[in-house]
C-alpha cells in the first residue's frame, strides 16, 4: 500500500475518532441533563403527591366538619357519601348499607322532589329547596337543600352534591308563632268588643244619674241653698269627667287595633277638614306650612293623631295670639310630621312620661291623659316614632314619623 493511501486512512481514522469522541461527549452531557431532569421530576412528583395528600386531607376535614349535612350521590340517586352531620340527621351509615335518596322523600313531596331533581340534572343546580324527609327511624324532618352537579374534566356530570340543613325546629317555631298570632288576633277582637260593651254598660248608669240630678235640681231649685246647688254642679262635672274617661279608654283600645283599612289618605284634606271642624278660638291661628302628602293607611287613625295634637295645642295655649303650625318633610323610609305651638310648654323631665296612659300634666275634666298615649299607640302601628322639643312658656313641637309603604 502506498504511503499516500496510508496517510488518507490515518486522517480518516482520526476524524472518526474525533467524531466518536464528540458524540460520546454529547451523549454524556445529554445523559447528565436527563439525570438532572429525572431527579427534578421525581422531586416535583413527590411534592405534588404530598400536596395532593395534604389537600385531600383538608377536603376530608372540611367535608366532615361542615355543620350541615353534606351528601354526595350518583346520578341515579344512590348515596355515595355522608358526612357525620348527614349520618346523624338521616340515621343511615352509608359505609355499611346502601341507600337511595328516594327512600328519604316524604310521600306527599314526591312530585316536588322529582321536579327539583330534574332541575338539578338540566340546569346543574337548585337552591332553597324545602321539603319533608323521612329518617331511618321513620321520623319526619323539615329540610332546606342547596345542590349542584359534580363534573369531570370533560365537563360531563358524574355525580351530585348537596348541603342539607335541618329546619324542623324553625318550622315548628314558625307554626307556633302563626298559631299564637291567630289566637292573639282573636283575643284582641274579643277585648275590643268587650270594651264597647263595657263602655255602653258604664255610660248608661252615668247618664241615668246625670238625668236624676238634673230633675232633682229642677224640682227643688227654689228650696236648695247655694252650697247644695254647688254640690250638684260638682256631681254633674264628675259624671261628665267619668263619661269622657270611659270614651277615651274606648278610643285608646280601638287605637291598638291592627291596620286593616289601608287606603290612600289625603292628609292635606284631612287636616283642613279638622281645622274647619274643631272649635278654634279667634285668638289662635292654625296653619299648614307645607302641603301634606297622600299616604296609605287608616283614615280614622290619622284623624285621631292630628285631632289630638291640634286639640292639645289649642287647649294649652296661653298667649294673646296663639299659633299652631303643622309641617311635613319626606325622608328615605319615613314621612316626618310636626305640630308646633307657642303655648305653655313642657318641662324636659316630663317628655317621656306624657306618652304613657293617664299621665296628664294639667288635670282637668277636659284632659284624661289618654290623647298622647293614643297617638303613641297608632304611631307604633305604623312602625314610626314620636318625640317632642319644648321649653316652658315658649311652646312645644311634637314630631312623629310613619313608615312608607
Amino acid at each position: 500500500m502506498s504511503q499516500e493511501k496510508i496517510e488518507i486512512l490515518k486522517r480518516s481514522l482520526a476524524r472518526e475518532k474525533a467524531a466518536r469522541k464528540a458524540a460520546e461527549k454529547i451523549l454524556e452531557d445529554k445523559s447528565r441533563d436527563l439525570y438532572y431532569l429525572s431527579e427534578e421530576l421525581k422531586a416535583t412528583n413527590n411534592k405534588l403527591e404530598h400536596l395532593l395528600t395534604e389537600k385531600s386531607m383538608q377536603l376530608e376535614g372540611v367535608f366532615e366538619n361542615i355543620l350541615d349535612a353534606y351528601v354526595v350521590m350518583d346520578l341515579h340517586g344512590n348515596v355515595l357519601k355522608f358526612n357525620e352531620a348527614a349520618t346523624k340527621l338521616f340515621g343511615y351509615d352509608v359505609n355499611k348499607e346502601s341507600l337511595n335518596v328516594t327512600k328519604l322523600i316524604y310521600k306527599e313531596d314526591v312530585e316536588y322532589a322529582m321536579s327539583s331533581f330534574f332541575k338539578l340534572k338540566t340546569k346543574g343546580f337548585f337552591k332553597n329547596y324545602e321539603a319533608r324527609v323521612y329518617t331511618k327511624d321513620k321520623k319526619v324532618k323539615f329540610v332546606h337543600i342547596n345542590a349542584s352537579l359534580i363534573l369531570n374534566k370533560d365537563k360531563k356530570p358524574v355525580a351530585a352534591q348537596g348541603i342539607v340543613r335541618d329546619i324542623t325546629a324553625v318550622k315548628s317555631l314558625h307554626q307556633q308563632k302563626e298559631t299564637i298570632l291567630k289566637e292573639l288576633e282573636k283575643r284582641n277582637n274579643e277585648l275590643h268588643e268587650y270594651a264597647h260593651i263595657v263602655s255602653h254598660d258604664l255610660k248608661s248608669p252615668l247618664r241615668s244619674i246625670n238625668a236624676l240630678i238634673s230633675w232633682i235640681k229642677t224640682d227643688n231649685e227654689s228650696i236648695l241653698d247655694k252650697n247644695s246647688l254647688q254640690n250638684f254642679s260638682l256631681i254633674e262635672n264628675t259624671l261628665e269627667t267619668m263619661e269622657k274617661l270611659i270614651s277615651d279608654i274606648l278610643e285608646y283600645s280601638s287605637a291598638g287595633a291592627s291596620l286593616k283599612n289601608n287606603t290612600p289618605v289625603n292628609l292635606n284634606e284631612l287636616v283642613n277638614g279638622l281645622i274647619n271642624f274643631l272649635y278654634i278660638p279667634k285668638n289662635i291661628k292654625v296653619i299648614i306650612l307645607n302641603e301634606l302628602p297622600v299616604v296609605i293607611g287608616d283614615k280614622t287613625k290619622f284623624q285621631q293623631i292630628f285631632q289630638n295634637f291640634i286639640s292639645n295645642a289649642i287647649k294649652f295655649s296661653n298667649k294673646e295670639e296663639g299659633l299652631v303650625e303643622i309641617d311635613y318633610k319626606e325622608l328615605d323610609s319615613f314621612y316626618q310630621f310636626s305640630v308646633k305651638d307657642n303655648g305653655i310648654g313642657i318641662e324636659k323631665k316630663y317628655h317621656e312620661k306624657i306618652f304613657k296612659i293617664f299621665h296628664s300634666l294639667n288635670k282637668s275634666k277636659e284632659s284624661t291623659g289618654i290623647g298622647l298615649s293614643i297617638i303613641k299607640k297608632i304611631v307604633d302601628l305604623y312602625e314610626g316614632d314620636v318625640w317632642l322639643e319644648s321649653e316652658p312658656n315658649k311652646g312645644t313641637t311634637f314630631y312623629f314619623t310613619i313608615q312608607k309603604n
